[in-house]
């Protein structure tokens, strides 16, 4: 069973998927224990019935639609036409999109991709340094996964089992604070950079406003829906992916009917492959609760650490490190559980600890030496990786600062929270 075990481990590193690395280990572990492996099958079957887990596929496809349409352009357009003659004004543009568009796409990897291509050379070409427009567009890339409807959010949620309407508002204001603090760097940083007034500005603004007027109510209809009672989650993903297939392929038709059938299939895919992680990961952790773990792995860092506040130094250290190894959805359901009871021995409350994961999992995106978003922009921009180090380590820093204020803050994650009731 052991030998089966390493095989699992093996394959993992040798590139398989890890919906199957992880349904093995699942399978194995009940095995080892004589208890009959179909309890991962029946944890399937109880997510399928949970009624927040339907607000995931539709969030997911509606920013895919987004992904492939212009979606990203007209918004520059929008924020240059706003921002675009403050000083290290298209620095702050670029921090503003990039977060927008991780919100909705949930995935930082796409927005370097659709996002970074248009950004870098505009950055450049208004005398911005090389060196600070790659690390602007790395370290941003993962920016908006604190702001609702954060896909990561949602999946905090189903698997610590807490409200995601709470999660949504205790992610406002730390993302805000990220917002803050690079965009005053940006600012500093871009005082020298050109600047071009546009002669009509009322009138670009206009345009501008015209063009996006019908993207513009997204974040309306998702957290003015919920907060102001007219729906839940699963209906706000509803509402928001039938609304986005009507203006990305009835009005601005910048999809097609043709392109529909892929689109949903990519987005499915990508459900389904969390869906049988998640799966399989709940099996797991009800088994090394029956078996308890939590409880011995939390009796032995009591041993050690005895402070709330030197746990959450280390969690942070342990959570940078996951972080830079593996994507956000599987980090979330494969370490989420764990920590869970222990963090509750500790006091921590779990829509506290939410952002804290969180914003740990955004940092360690671009934290060297394996954080995805490195190698996404060393692919994307065709740089060497060793370069992108040294350009994200300025934004680095002030998102680790950042990070110790969430941690040590916990009102600045729970005060709209405690605000709504």
């Amino acid at each position: 069973m052991t030998l089966l075990k390493l095989l699992a481990i093996l394959a993992a590193l040798l590139g398989s998927p890890l919906f199957v690395v992880i349904s093995a280990l699942a399978l194995l572990s009940f095995h080892s224990v004589e208890i009959n492996p179909s309890v991962v099958i029946i944890e399937m079957s109880r997510l399928a019935d949970t009624p927040l887990l339907l607000s995931l596929p539709l969030f997911i496809f509606a920013g895919t639609m987004l992904a492939e349409s212009n979606t990203s352009k007209r918004l520059l357009n929008l924020t240059h036409a706003l921002l675009g003659w403050m000083p290290g004004g298209l620095a702050v543009i670029s921090l503003m999109v990039c977060a927008v568009f991780t919100a909705f796409t949930g995935a930082s990897g796409v927005t370097i991709f659709a996002v970074g291509g248009l950004l870098l050379p505009a950055l450049i070409q208004d005398n911005y340094s090389e060196k600070f427009s790659l690390g602007l567009l790395t370290s941003s890339g993962s920016l908006g996964l604190l702001f609702p409807p954060s896909l990561p959010l949602i999946l905090y949620g189903v698997v610590a089992e807490t409200r995601v309407d709470q999660l949504f508002l205790a992610g406002i204001l730390p993302g805000l604070l990220m917002l803050a603090l690079l965009g005053g760097y940006s600012m500093v940083a871009g005082r020298g950079a050109k600047r071009e007034r546009p002669q009509h500005p009322a009138s670009s603004i206009g345009k501008a406003l015209r063009e996006a007027a019908w993207e513009l109510p997204l974040p309306v209809i998702v957290l003015g829906g919920i907060y102001g009672g007219f729906f839940v989650a699963g209906e706000a993903a509803a509402v928001t992916a039938l609304y986005v297939l009507i203006v990305e392929l009835a009005i601005y038709r910048d999809v097609s009917l043709r392109q529909l059938p892929a689109i949903m299939v990519k987005s499915m895919v990508l459900f389904g492959g969390i869906l049988v992680v998640l799966a399989a990961s709940m099996a797991t952790t009800n088994f090394l609760v029956d078996q308890e773990v939590p409880t011995r792995l939390f009796e032995l860092i009591r041993q050690y650490i005895s402070s709330k506040y030197t746990f959450l130094l280390l969690l942070n250290v342990f959570l940078l490190i996951v972080g830079s190894m593996l994507d956000i959805f599987s980090a979330l359901v494969l370490v989420v559980p764990l920590i869970i009871p222990i963090a509750t021995a500790y006091d921590v409350d779990l829509i506290h600890l939410g952002i804290i994961f969180l914003t740990n999992l955004q940092i360690g995106y671009c934290t060297p030496p394996v954080g995805l978003n490195l190698f996404l922009a060393s692919y994307r921009f065709e740089k060497p990786v060793a370069q992108l180090y040294v350009a994200t380590l300025p934004f680095l820093a002030l998102l680790l600062i950042t990070l110790a204020i969430i941690t040590y803050y916990p009102p600045l994650s729970l005060f709209l929270v405690n605000a709504a009731g």
